[in-house]
């Protein structure tokens, strides 16, 4: 009988791994240390809040102060977290979602749908000024920015492929958003 290379080995059963943690319960799939990492995040951002609608208007070098390296790259670079890799392209907890640079409320939780993109999906904002859009033709492409209304931070793209009764797909990058449960 052959004998398998270690490395192999490691590799299967890291995709086993992978596969067994897919079919968990997506309430338990946000991990506790990202939350920690938001949580200590919003201590050092004087900025972040969920009931203030007073627009910001900060500098780059103040927003790079403020906030975590990730954070920063996508919100005010529109930097994309990879497909599939971020915290809630496929969490299903009820609650609210906020603009992780300044806390500003955009979406709820029963706005959400699995669109199967990688990236977790909405078909609607909070209000008409949570989030607002301009023109990106980056990378050779025609596409709607969608950005924090507060803040103006990257969050993500609209499409025009959701469900109905909208029709549109908020296609939200992770990172840019945070997440508290509603109280039981």
């Amino acid at each position: 009988m052959k004998r398998i290379p270690t490395v192999y080995l490691a590799i299967s059963l890291s995709i086993s791994c992978m596969l067994t943690a897919c079919g968990q319960s997506k309430e338990k799939q946000v991990p506790t240390e990202a939350n920690a990492k938001t949580k200590t995040a919003m201590n050092k951002n004087p900025y972040y809040s969920h009931t203030s609608t007073e627009k910001l208007n900060l500098t780059d070098a103040e927003w790079k102060k403020i906030l975590p390296e990730d954070v920063y790259e996508v919100s005010r670079h529109a930097d994309t977290e990879a497909a599939f890799t971020g915290k809630y392209w496929n969490y299903t907890g009820t609650g609210t979602y906020y603009c992780a640079a300044c806390g500003n409320t955009l979406f709820r939780s029963d706005a959400k749908f699995a669109s199967s993109c990688g990236w977790p999906s909405f078909f609607e904002q909070t209000s008409k000024t949570s989030v607002v859009f301009k023109n990106d033709n980056s990378y050779g492409m025609v596409r709607v920015e969608a950005l924090c209304g507060r803040c103006g931070g990257h969050l993500g793209h609209l499409f025009d492929d959701g469900p109905e009764p909208t029709g549109k797909r908020y296609c939200m990058n992770s990172i840019a958003l945070d997440f508290e449960p509603d109280e039981k």
